[in-house]
């Protein structure tokens, strides 16, 4: 059979205040044109579709016709819940989407209460899949309990009772099926992209590799944003995003993963990157120099990060923009940053003037401008007088 394995869409996601549901929109588009070019049997989307947890009419009106145009043809489609996304909010879609034939993973689940699906690819073998969305630290414990049917033992650690989780939920792999785990987290040697949530990716958040059993042929993550393959007793791999987040990710390549795979034999997996997203870049430099580099970049569709090696001075970012239109975020470069000015002790400062006083400041900040000095006269002028 033969799976499209893709995650960490982020819809929704707003760079330095512009939309991307155009982008998104041309990606998810180019996500169900593979699936169809391939005539994939299945398709994993392992977390991250949203944002945020409380997605826009406008970004779910993106996801929910995507995932039902994966499921075109019959295909399997499953889907889980990532860090970003409201594990709620998708058990609430969870009935409606079931109906449609796509499986939806909110929160843990027992294996026989659908967090292990069972089902007959559209090219015949027979499919084990376990499913086991994000996680936090109170609810690790919890989804521990539902399994156990005890008291958890709160001293075991995060690694080892998500280590748990997954061999109760592939504890029915066998030989005549293609077993398959998909989950969203973070894997000691995993480079991230950049623009992942730290808070759930620090360490205490890690599992092992060696969590998933050697029975199982392909393990699809999720959460690090940079497509690669982690060592481990089976093909483990990120699919990455499929596009770049933010401008920590600019030289990632989004794409997807295409896994080939059968009963008894490990996954053969196919890197493929995509062109719908637009590219971001960072450019530094003086205003001179950014005007020489201005042609070749001011015809593309790339997003921009500028780091201006000026002294900073009113309306410069405003300049940087009239010199290059794609530049979204403009900050100055640490060497021209302002430095907090030490203040003056009471003595020192006594019996200058207001105006003495802000100009004072305006140096030590780096920031003179006889403009700024002016306009400040004028309104201490306005409220003295």
């Amino acid at each position: 059979m033969k799976i499209l394995h893709t995650a960490d869409w982020h819809v929704g996601k707003v760079l330095k205040g512009r939309s991307r549901l155009d982008e998104h929109r041309a990606v998810l588009r180019e996500l169900v044109t593979l699936a169809r070019r391939e005539d994939v049997d299945a398709v994993v989307v392992a977390g991250d579709l949203f944002d945020t947890s409380a997605p826009t009419p406008e970004a779910q009106g993106l996801v929910l016709p995507a995932l039902m145009a994966l499921r075109e043809g019959g295909r399997d489609v499953v889907v889980l819940a990532g860090n970003h996304d409201n594990p709620q909010l998708l058990e609430v879609y969870r009935p409606v989407l079931g109906k449609l034939g796509i499986h939806v993973v909110g929160g843990f689940r027992r294996p026989e209460a659908g967090g292990t699906l069972s089902f007959t690819a559209r090219s015949g073998e027979p499919v084990r899949l376990a499913v086991l969305p994000f996680l936090s630290h109170r609810y690790v414990i919890r989804a521990a309990e539902v399994l156990a049917g005890t008291a958890a033992d709160h001293n075991r650690d995060y690694a080892g009772r998500i280590g748990e989780l997954i061999g109760a939920l592939t504890a029915g792999f066998a030989a005549d099926t293609v077993n398959l785990v998909t989950t969203h987290g973070t894997l000691p040697g995993g480079k991230f992209g950049g623009g992942e949530r730290e808070a759930q990716s620090i360490f205490s958040y890690y599992f092992e590799a060696a969590a998933f059993p050697s029975t199982t042929q392909y393990a699809a993550l999720g959460h690090l944003h940079r497509r690669q393959q982690i060592p481990g007793p089976c093909p483990i791999w990120y699919s990455g995003s499929p596009l770049a987040v933010d401008f920590g990710e600019e030289a990632n390549a989004p794409g997807a993963l295409l896994i080939t795979v059968e009963p008894g034999r490990p996954a053969v997996v196919r890197e493929v990157a995509f062109d719908a997203p637009r590219a971001l870049a960072t450019v530094r430099g003086t205003l001179e120099r950014l005007s020489a580099v201005a042609a070749d970049l001011v015809d593309t569709e790339t997003w921009l990060r500028v780091i201006v090696e000026e002294k900073p001075r009113p309306g410069l970012a405003d300049t940087v923009r009239e010199i290059l239109p794609g530049a979204i975020e403009v900050v100055l470069d640490e060497r021209f940053r302002p430095v907090n000015p030490v203040r003056q002790a009471g003595p020192a400062a006594a019996g200058r003037s207001p105006r003495e006083l802000f100009r004072d400041y305006l140096t030590a900040a780096g920031r003179h401008d006889d403009n700024v000095a002016a306009l400040f006269d004028r309104l201490y002028d306005e409220v003295t007088t």
